[in-house]
């Protein structure tokens, strides 16, 4: 391990984005800088330091270490989104401007169809320096708002703490609950005072649902069986309306919504389907020409690094920051009705 305040010594072959980019000049320079609530450089390279297999290797513990450790955040988030330090984002969750027709009403190809967003609190630390108090904090003030919803978000929150046996198997059998974070997030220091102040909220309908003090302090999701695109993604904009009117996230003019990893900022959006492809998937070759034309991601239907089972993928959209809602779930759509015409055709 290395010393305190020493510059890291990484492994030969090593090819995180942090690896890549922090130099002994940039680390001299921000070793010894804090923001407001104690979080130092050290802290944001500690996940990539310990696991030199990261694909990033940095988090971010709050706003401000995207402006304070700008020397190293800025080249790494040009790199993943191509967003420049002058670049502005944009939001726009606003349903009307989806031209998102049922691309399989007969259900012949979609199996379902999820989209989910990060959000964090204004004016508090993200989860990697987050104290044990405003964690519990969030969780009241969160969950008590979101128990005031009606009509189709009506439902119950489920504290993780404390959690009866049958209420977690039900949980477990509808792919709700989450567990603790594997070993990037434990190392990021996003797996403290587990599972104290983190919980799950759901519908009745089973379609909407927000984890508290995940990743992100609230992963806000619509989801539903089959190809209804347009359903899901009105479902998830009008509940961010209606928590947003209690709960201020948050938000940067040139960041868009802060998260703790960068790869989430903007958007903080992943909107995907499971999709029915046998026929495509024995050319790789043309299935991905297809998903890079419309800047979409190939996952297996565990998730990251997952197999497919069966010909059902999960495709995804990879573009989050400098784009706005509407264009990440276009981006879906579009490479979506393109694969089931080029299925059809096989």
């Amino acid at each position: 391990m290395n010393k305190k305040n020493e510059f890291p010594t990484f492994p030969a072959g090593c090819e995180s984005l942090l690896c890549k980019h922090l130099t002994k000049e940039i680390f001299e320079e921000l070793k010894d800088k804090k923001t407001q609530n104690g979080f130092a450089l050290e802290d944001a390279i500690h996940s990539g330091v310990v696991n030199p297999d990261s694909g990033i290797g940095v988090y971010a513990g709050d706003l401000e270490s995207y402006t304070l450790f700008s020397k190293l955040f800025d080249p790494i988030i040009q790199e993943y989104h191509g967003f420049s330090p002058e670049d502005k984002h944009k939001s726009n969750l606003n349903p009307n401007d989806l031209d998102a027709p049922n691309l399989d009403p007969k259900g012949e190809y979609i199996v379902s169809t999820r989209i989910r967003v990060g959000r964090n609190v204004a004016d508090l630390p993200l989860g990697p320096a987050i104290t044990k108090e405003q964690r519990n904090e969030i969780e009241k003030n969160v969950s008590q708002s979101l128990q005031a919803m009606s009509g189709n978000l009506a439902g119950r929150y489920y504290p993780l703490k404390g959690m009866n046996d049958d209420i977690k198997a039900a949980l477990i059998a509808d792919h709700f609950l989450f567990k603790t974070g594997d070993r990037f997030l434990e190392a990021a220091g996003l797996n403290r005072n587990w599972p104290e102040g983190r919980g799950i909220y759901h519908n009745d309908e089973k379609t909407f649902l927000v984890w508290i003090n995940e990743e992100d302090q609230l992963r806000i999701i619509s989801m539903q069986m089959g190809g209804n695109i347009l359903e899901v993604f009105t479902r998830l904009s009008s509940a961010i309306q209606e928590i947003e009117k209690k709960v201020a996230f948050s938000y940067s003019e040139h960041l868009g919504y802060i998260t703790s990893c960068p790869t989430n900022l903007g958007t903080a959006m992943r909107a995907s389907v499971h999709i029915k492809l046998p026929k495509l998937a024995q050319d790789m070759t043309a299935f991905k020409a297809i998903t890079d034309k419309h800047f979409l991601q190939i996952r297996g239907i565990h998730g990251e690094h997952s197999e497919s089972e069966g010909g059902v993928y999960d495709i995804s959209n990879k573009r989050r920051l400098g784009v706005t809602e509407v264009e990440c779930v276009q981006d879906m759509v579009n490479g979506v009705k393109e694969l089931i015409a080029k299925e059809k055709l096989l």
